[in-house]
């Protein structure tokens, strides 16, 4: 058994599995608290995130084996994500019709794959954990955010829920216009293992505490934005129902009604739309409403971003943001690029598993990375769709240029799909991340929330109900300077924290080949 060194007793065994699925199951709750008691819903707790972590590097430094780490590890990661991204059931189930027993597999063998990473990883920490803590604990810091990496950009990469979105809100959050998430998720999770061997190492105890102490002083040297002015801004929220989005009976005629009645007579600078606001091809489009819209937009002081398909089937199609203004008759765009798995491309080999579903699945264009922003009225504002806010590392490919670089980002989205759960207030803590790496402003329109206005600093100044029809007015202010992220992430992408992540574990490493094991280190403390 993956668990067993061969003395346990089989209950052991599973009572130690079930306690480490529980305590991934805490850090997701961490991340985004999924209860309305106690603590306010959808918030992230950091201090929670750290506490449910210290079992697991206790439970490696009890392992006999690398394949026990391995099925520990294995076990926190599963329980972890699965509780972190248990909505896909919703898409898969309810909207796309996929059976429960089909679903609940499916969810879980997401989970159970993403989890490989963090479980190699814990198996690799267990040959090191008989170094010294001073180096142990950063070299599972090192290990876990290489793991984090690796689920966030490879085979397109999804790295919702990771432990750093936990800390938005935290002292370590400070540390975010420096290093990224990724960078502060390592400093969670190298406090996670510093009280995991609070009783080892004075240094690492010294060091928790210093590291603390030192975010609190970031504010007098990393604020490296300054305001470009603001914009008034009127944020469309349809709640079309997910079931009625995409149909040519209800839904469709609803929204180009519901949304074509918000462009007009804004006495804003700009309209912001959600992801496919207009649910239909311009060709497919009711007889003159294009141009409707056009004329809606020359004759006014708004500009319009919305969502809307485009292309057609010789050069295939693009989920895309258009922009209209009155000063141009030409039409801005903007076409995603970092597609969702099974919902804008289908992955080779799982066409059978999408004809299972009823769900408005295609093969669409990828746009470029660091495409051109939208220049209005002083501000350029830089449109990603859906959740391509949580790819700080694309994103940040518009910032190497500073004289090009957005100074506010506007995100549209559509939700529905996952219904009233968690999966709304986990994106608004992403685009909250995404605000504090780069200290610039983020306006989400939304088809069901959330549709907010978030300043720089990431805090919420303003937003709509979730699950209500309705318009959010008010004002954005720009901003414009790099931060020390956005300066390295975009010469570098994430290189500089893969090379300080194989440093640790090198030295890690060295130790133990230079020292030998020592199982006092390894002990069931």
């Amino acid at each position: 058994m993956l668990f067993s060194d061969g003395r346990s007793s089989g209950i052991a065994v599973w009572a130690s599995a079930l306690l480490l699925v529980l305590a991934g199951c805490v850090s997701a709750a961490a991340v985004c608290w999924p209860f309305d008691f106690w603590f306010a819903s959808g918030q992230p707790l950091w201090w929670l995130q750290i506490l449910a972590m210290a079992p697991l590097c206790r439970a490696l430094h009890r392992s006999q084996s690398a394949r026990q780490a391995f099925g520990k590890g294995e076990a926190f990661a599963t329980g972890w994500l699965c509780a972190t991204f248990w909505w896909l059931y919703i898409a898969m189930h309810t909207y796309g019709g996929l059976s429960a027993p089909l679903t609940l597999l499916a969810v879980l063998a997401l989970a159970a794959a993403l989890g490989l990473f963090y479980a190699a990883g814990c198996a690799l920490y267990w040959k090191l954990a008989s170094a010294r803590p001073a180096l142990a604990a950063p070299a599972f810091a090192a290990l876990w955010t290489m793991a984090e990496m690796a689920r966030g950009t490879w085979l397109t990469g999804f790295g919702w829920g990771a432990m750093a979105y936990a800390h938005i809100d935290g002292p370590l959050a400070l540390w975010i216009p420096v290093l990224g998430a990724y960078g502060v998720g390592a400093l969670a999770v190298w406090c996670s293992a510093s009280l995991a061997l609070f009783g080892k190492a004075g240094w690492l105890q010294r060091g928790t505490l210093a590291s603390f102490l030192l975010a609190g002083l970031l504010p007098l040297g990393f604020q490296s934005t300054t305001s470009t002015g603001s914009l008034s801004v009127a944020l469309l929220q349809g709640n079309i129902p997910q079931d009625e989005k995409f149909d040519n009976g209800t839904g469709v005629p609803i929204a180009l009604k519901w949304y074509g009645e918000q462009m007009r007579g804004k006495q804003v600078d700009l309209v912001l739309a959600p992801e496919t606001a207009i649910p239909l091809l311009p060709l497919d489009l009711p007889a003159g409403y294009w141009d409707a819209m056009n004329r809606q937009v020359a004759r006014g002081q708004s500009a319009l971003l919305t969502g809307i398909p485009l292309g057609d089937y010789t050069k295939g199609y693009t989920n895309s943001v258009i922009a209209l203004s009155p000063v141009s008759p030409e039409v801005w765009r903007y076409d995603k690029h970092h597609l969702v798995p099974f919902g804008e491309f289908i992955p080779p080999l799982f066409k059978w598993f999408t004809r299972m579903m009823n769900i408005p699945l295609g093969d669409f264009n990828r746009g470029a990375v660091g495409q051109p922003s939208f220049v209005w009225k002083g501000q350029r504002i830089a449109p990603n769709i859906c959740y391509e806010d949580l790819f700080g590392e694309e994103l940040g490919a518009r910032f190497i240029d500073p004289a090009l670089a957005p100074t506010i980002f506007a995100n549209v989205s559509n939700l529905g799909w996952f219904g009233n759960s968690t999966a709304i207030d986990q994106h608004l803590q992403i685009s909250r991340m995404r605000a504090l790496e780069f200290q610039r402003p983020f306006i989400r329109a939304t088809n069901t929330g959330s549709t907010v206005i978030m300043d720089h600093q990431g805090q919420v100044m303003a937003a709509l109900p979730r699950l209500t029809q309705g318009v959010l007015e008010g004002r954005v202010e720009g901003r414009t300077g790099i931060t020390p992220f956005a300066w390295w992430v975009a010469r570098f992408g994430l290189w500089p924290l893969w090379l300080l992540s194989l440093g640790a574990v090198a030295a890690a490493w060295w130790w133990v080949a230079a020292h030998g094991a020592h199982r006092s280190y390894r002990r069931p403390y």
